[in-house]
């Protein structure tokens, strides 16, 4: 009987056919993986829109913003945080279109989430909700298409490759030769 090299006994089948399972489950899990993945952007953007109707009714689980202010301090003015608003939004968009172009997996939508929740708080604590609710949703909306079709985009390519070699070691046996 055969052994492998850690002196257990094979299972029967020939080296080349248990090398072409492992790489078929390994791509495999690559595929779902990816598949799982491509949906991250439409979850943070489902995430902020939940919020985004919390801020419109005033976050109605929170504190008063007079007992925030009281044992926090005031906010700071409605102006200095349109300014980083706005500061945010364009960096964040041209991060983001950096990496589409690079082709990087990156995971950052959720934590987008996270920092316009925040500004609405900071509006909402400053007692400019209504006034700027629309400027953090449109800044929300459209950094958060921009990352949903980033992770789109990277996965749709990136699926398309696994793909290829999957039927690459169905017919080989082996992953193909890298370019």
């Amino acid at each position: 009987m055969a052994e492998t090299t850690d002196n257990q006994p094979t299972t029967g089948k020939a080296p080349d056919q248990n090398q072409r399972e492992v790489l078929l489950k390994q791509i495999g899990a690559d595929i779902d993986r990816l598949v799982t993945f491509s949906n991250r952007g439409l979850w943070a953007l489902s995430l902020f829109m939940l919020v985004s109707m919390l801020a419109w009714s005033g976050f109605p689980l929170l504190p008063l913003p007079d007992t925030v202010t009281a044992s926090l301090g005031d906010p700071p003015p409605p102006h200095i945080i349109s300014l980083v608003l706005l500061l945010y939004t364009f960096s964040a968009i041209i991060l983001s279109l950096s990496r589409m172009m690079a082709g990087i997996e990156h995971k950052s939508s959720f934590c987008h989430v996270g920092y316009l929740t925040g500004f609405f708080l900071f509006y909402h604590f400053a007692k400019a909700l209504d006034d700027n609710y629309w400027a953090v949703f449109g800044a929300g909306i459209t950094i958060l298409s921009v990352e949903s079709y980033r992770i789109w985009s990277y996965c749709k390519e990136t699926l398309a490759r696994k793909h290829e070699q999957l039927e690459y070691v169905k017919k080989n046996g082996h992953m193909p030769m890298e370019e």
